[in-house]
């Protein structure tokens, strides 16, 4: 997707090789380099990766050659995707890795999600007896969670990489110094944000150019004050950001927002202090595993709910089979299973550090079996799906669960604001992966002055009930981390892998994951093929219908499930989706998007003609 000003041919010293870690850019050697070729699809043997940015991939890839491990490619390609895709990835904000240890035969996952501010309490979050508009939540200090995405890379590091952050934060800062060309995409996400960018002076001076429109397609944007950044964090380390400088900038933004002179916009200050960003903590989980068609499915837990809900959508269609039926007829029975799935992912998923998420229940076959008879095979529902009740298939028997308050968010809002998150899939030749979505949701449109990164508006991924009191497994509470929809997910198969993948889009992540499952492992599409199939996205709306690509509504498959009575909104592109495919001969595939978001990147150390 971007095409950056940065060589992985003629200068592919950055810091990752002796003699090469702290060189100083030069005035000769501060030019923009020309963009590497950018291709989607990518076989070979040995180490792969895919992201949506060329010159994340490219260090990714350069990270390989040198030596490091598919953990160390993830963390350089963030770093880089910070500087790149600022509005979908950086140290703002927050992500879920799940990585497979091949030596030790297992999966682990960390997540680094954010945290509310300890000084949070939910009634900030009302006015008026009732909860503040998304716009006016959104643009504030009090939707910035503490960030986790540092804490996550450098842990992920210490306990499963083999390089040190100082030198995977190289390639990121030399993409910074030397600067990108800004491509149709980055201007696409810019435009929705400019209003916003005008009242933050800090913003407005990375992202918007002398006629305070966004820096036009072509031109070279740098980030000195990323550069800056990010090497305070190569000779600091963590603390800096969790405890010195950084910290005392971060709050210093989000409890004094810095609004330009004679700005109109009301911007609420948050809450956010040192001692939130000192306690931060990036936790190791067990995975959540579930299996389909004989596959081994790992993905993340609570507070992730994309382990969960794809679990219980695949468990309720493995019932069905794929080659006795139509691809409508497969494709009606897949949606309408993931509706009754996100059902129970409203109702019962958060942070299970405050609530108790049933996910023995969920997974069990003996409730997927139950679940099963509210799927009607012959039509389309025309109302959301009430959730289940998942409580008595837990070890111990429990009452059904109260009604809980229904809580909308208009789709509208929820596209704009859901855009902003990327996936980074890597893999290195001793085995292990990374599966690693990362996200600062949508920013809340304040750069941190002097640091030059977004912050984070990740708070409002809360549900926010219509009264104050009311009780919601996905309400906001001090020290609590949101639910979240990021979806990275390994498929093994007999012990051995079979795909690694993941995408963006918010609450369509789930959907956009799971028809990507459905189009490879049961219409057998190559894996290339169903990133690029168009999308249909049933998330249990409140008017039944689904959200699909435009392509999928020309569709015939379309025209055949609304006569079985589905209705279709135009949602536009929905996901960026990466993966790795693992073949029985040793070889992989490295696989982007193709055309969404201008198209991915994925590069193989040892290319396969």
């Amino acid at each position: 997707m971007r095409r950056l000003l940065f060589s992985v041919s003629a200068s592919l010293c950055l810091g990752l090789v002796p003699g090469c870690a702290t060189a100083p850019v030069t005035k000769s050697d501060a030019r923009p380099l020309q963009s590497p070729a950018r291709t989607p699809t990518a076989t070979g043997r040995g180490a792969a990766a895919a992201t949506v940015d060329v010159h994340a991939t490219s260090a990714a890839i350069e990270v390989l050659r040198s030596g490091g491990n598919a953990v160390d490619a993830a963390v350089a390609a963030a770093s880089v995707l910070g500087v790149t895709d600022p509005y979908s990835c950086g140290i703002g904000g927050g992500g879920f890795m799940v990585v497979y240890l091949a030596r030790d035969g297992r999966v682990v996952t960390l997540d680094h999600r954010e945290t509310a501010p300890q000084a949070l309490e939910r009634s900030r979050l009302y006015g008026n007896g009732a909860p503040l508009p998304l716009e006016e939540f959104a643009t504030s200090g009090l939707s910035v969670g503490v960030p986790g995405s540092l804490m996550g890379w450098s842990e992920a590091l210490r306990l499963y990489g083999s390089r040190p952050l100082a030198d995977v934060l190289q390639p990121a800062i030399r993409v910074a110094e030397r600067g990108f060309e800004v491509d149709p995409t980055f201007v696409e996400q810019t435009r929705p944000n400019v209003e916003r960018f005008r009242d933050f002076p800090s913003s407005a001076a990375l992202f918007l150019g002398p006629d305070g429109q966004p820096w036009p397609v072509g031109s070279t944007l740098k980030n000195p004050d990323l550069a800056k950044t990010y090497r305070l964090i190569s000779q600091g380390g963590v603390p800096v950001f969790y405890r010195g400088e950084i910290a005392q900038a971060i709050v210093s933004t989000v409890t004094r927002p810095p609004l330009a002179p004679g700005a109109s916009r009301k911007v609420r200050p948050g809450v956010m202090q040192l001692s939130d960003l000192a306690r931060y903590e990036a936790l190791v989980r067990p995975p959540v595993t579930s299996t389909y068609r004989g596959y081994t499915l790992h993905g993340m837990g609570p507070p992730g709910s994309g382990g969960l809900t794809l679990a219980l959508t695949l468990h309720l269609l493995e019932a069905h089979d794929p080659a006795s039926l139509s691809r409508a007829d497969f494709l009606h029975r897949y949606l309408e299973a993931s509706r009754l799935a996100f059902a129970d992912r409203n109702a019962f998923m958060g942070d299970p550090a405050f609530v108790s998420v049933p996910v023995s229940g969920l997974l069990s076959p003996d409730y997927a079996a139950q679940r099963r008879s509210a799927l009607d095979v012959a039509r389309a529902s025309t109302a959301a799906a009430a959730p289940g009740n998942p409580l008595p298939f837990q070890e111990k028997a429990h009452a059904a669960p109260a009604p809980l308050p229904e809580v909308k968010r208009p789709a509208s809002e929820e596209l704009v604001l859901d855009k902003e998150t990327t996936h980074i899939t890597t893999s290195d030749a001793a085995g292990n992966i990374v599966a690693y979505t990362c996200t600062i949701e949508g920013s809340n449109g304040m750069v941190v002055p002097g640091y030059g990164f977004l912050l984070n508006n990740e708070l409002t991924d809360f549900d926010l009930p219509a009264t104050v009191d009311a009780p919601h497994p996905n309400a906001p509470a001090p020290g609590k981390r949101p639910r979240s929809s990021m979806s990275p997910l390994l498929v093994f198969k007999d012990g051995a892998p079979v795909l690694a993948l993941g995408s963006p889009g918010g609450s369509t992540i789930i959907t956009t994951v799971g028809q990507t499952l459905v189009n490879h492992l049961d219409f057998g599409m190559p894996i290339d093929q169903a990133l690029a199939a168009p999308r249909v996205s049933q998330r249990n709306s409140p008017d039944a219908r689904s959200q699909a690509e435009p392509e999928f509504i020309a569709s015939p498959e379309a025209a055949a499930l609304t006569a079985l009575g589905h209705g279709f909104t135009d949602s536009g592109p929905v996901g960026a989706l990466t993966a790795i495919r693992f073949h029985p001969d040793g070889t992989v595939t490295a696989a982007a998007e193709p055309r969404r978001r201008d198209g991915g990147s994925a590069m193989v150390v040892e290319p396969v003609r």
